[in-house]
């Protein structure tokens, strides 16, 4: 009831025998508040005591306070009474009938369906603190938490400004996503709704953040600093819980990656991409590590190599916020540079000399696709997708999807996923040739890695020699269509088509 009471002043004299005023003043939350007694002033010259009220938002809300009948109430004076019933109507009166319409317990027009037990209520409580201010004591009166409404306890400044410096202390970068929603929740907390004007389209940047910000409306400040605390907490927790998890690292494991995981066990190197957070998605960095990784997995001592994916998902492939920190006037340089490293990239899966496996363990979306037709096995769970929306983004094949896939898969059947956009089950994609086997999701990973370990165990050069019979002849004829496919994909980068896919991509995700 009290969240609209910023501060009240009860003045009581030493003898009462005038009237109890009070000065309140509304205020705009829609959280429950304690109301506690901070202060008890003396003022001179007037033989009468100032009591003080204030929001105090630094404990829990307890359970709620009813507070007794005094037991001495009919053995006191009439101008007591008086002035109890006083307090009691001026504060039902001013505060009422707002609490009865933010609780959305009673329509405006009609306060007086529960003002009655209201009054008696707040008549009690006006009394004791009459009462207690009279004798001038410093007591503690319990808050007042009726549990009427599912808002939660707002944060004090000093919780939202520890947040800021708990923020500082997050080790890996929880993603743009979230930090537009760090960002948006900040300024609502700060300065309120959004009041700044409109960037432009082409500022990708600003627009993302505007976007974020403007999103939230009308929601106050206090609410702002809830939620920005909530997801501040959340992180720490999370990245707290994986340190935990990877606690003990494998001594086969690989040194120099943030992106992926690579790891050396029982003559398999395996590859992982590991931004779970981000759906695996494959940023600048991710590409440059795989390249790395696939570089030294083509010179170590293990027999086969194997790419999977950490989490939910195998990966959901390129990820858009590499275009959100492109200027508008370096457009063409941004598609020129990945253009080269999507071209390095892929030559990087033509000549790995090794069998090279690819395990999905979950949805798979774009270059990592692609891919697949450059792998030597593919086996994937049940719950897998494989899904190539190149023309909903306003771009075109890649991963030498457009000769490779027409050969798996038959032409007809390739243009269903390369151009109208298609997504295959497991079983689908199994059945057109895409993927070798399909496994419950359950005993995925059990199945696939002790056939993997088998394969392992097979004698190397052998392995080697065979997948360059079989590869070599195409080679020459992949690295080509490969250099195609990223010339046409910097020309789609720099189209209005593909540009108004990513804007609208952003303004999906700020909306989130």
């Amino acid at each position: 009831m009290f969240a609209f009471i910023k501060s009240a002043f009860f003045t009581a004299t030493a003898g009462i025998t005038s009237e109890c005023r009070r000065t309140l003043q509304g205020s705009g939350g829609s959280a429950w508040h304690h109301l506690l007694p901070q202060d008890y002033q003396p003022q001179p010259g007037t033989g009468s005591i100032r009591f003080l009220c204030r929001r105090d938002t630094s404990q829990p809300p307890p359970f709620p306070f009813l507070p007794s009948h005094p037991s001495s109430l009919k053995a006191t004076p009439p101008r007591w009474r008086r002035c109890r019933a006083w307090a009691g109507r001026e504060l039902v009166r001013r505060c009422w009938p707002p609490f009865a319409r933010s609780c959305r317990l009673l329509p405006p027009a009609r306060p007086h369906v529960m003002a009655a037990p209201a009054l008696t209520f707040l008549r009690r409580l006006c009394w004791r603190s009459l009462c207690e201010a009279r004798q001038a004591q410093a007591v503690c009166i319990p808050a007042v938490h009726l549990h009427m409404t599912t808002a939660t306890m707002q944060v004090s400044q000093k919780d939202f400004e520890k947040a800021q410096e708990q923020l500082k202390l997050l080790k890996k970068d929880p993603g743009n996503e979230t930090k537009l929603k760090l960002y948006a929740l900040f300024k609502q907390a700060t300065e309120g709704p959004c009041n700044s004007p409109k960037p432009g389209m082409l500022d990708f940047v600003k627009k993302a953040k505007w976007d974020a910000w403007n999103s939230l409306g009308n929601l106050s400040q206090d609410n702002a600093r809830q939620k920005y605390t909530e997801l501040v907490s959340s992180l720490l927790s999370a990245e707290s819980a994986g340190q935990t998890k990877d606690a003990s690292p494998e001594e086969s494991r690989h040194g120099g990656y943030e992106t992926i995981i690579v790891t050396t066990e029982n003559s398999i190197t395996k590859i992982m991409f590991n931004r779970p957070e981000r759906k695996n998605a494959i940023n600048h960095q991710m590409y440059r590590e795989i390249i790395k990784a696939l570089h030294q997995a083509g010179k170590d001592d293990s027999t086969i190599a194997v790419i999977t994916g950490n989490g939910e998902y195998y990966t959901s492939g390129n990820d858009l916020n590499n275009f959100a920190n492109v200027k508008p006037n370096e457009m063409e340089k941004m598609a020129k540079d990945g253009a080269e490293l999507l071209k390095e990239f892929v030559s990087s899966f033509i000549d790995f000399p090794k069998p090279l496996i690819a395990v999905v363990n979950g949805p798979a979306i774009g270059i990592s696709v692609t891919l697949l037709g450059l792998c030597d096995i593919v086996y994937a769970s049940d719950r897998a997708t494989f899904h190539t929306p190149f023309s909903q983004l306003g771009q075109s094949p890649e991963g030498c999807s457009s000769y490779l896939f027409p050969k798996i898969m038959g032409l007809a059947k390739a243009n269903e996923m390369l151009l109208f956009n298609k997504k295959l089950t497991a079983a689908q994609a199994c059945a057109w040739g895409l993927v070798a086997e399909v496994f419950p999701d359950g005993t995925f990973q059990k199945e696939v890695w002790e056939r993997l370990k088998a394969y392992a165990s097979l004698p190397k050069n052998s392995l080697a020699v065979s997948k360059q019979l079989l590869r070599s002849m195409e080679k020459e004829k992949l690295h080509a269509v490969n250099s195609k496919e990223c010339e046409v994909l910097k020309e789609r980068w720099l189209s209005d088509e593909c540009l108004n896919a990513i804007v609208s991509f952003f303004q999906r995700k700020s909306k989130l």
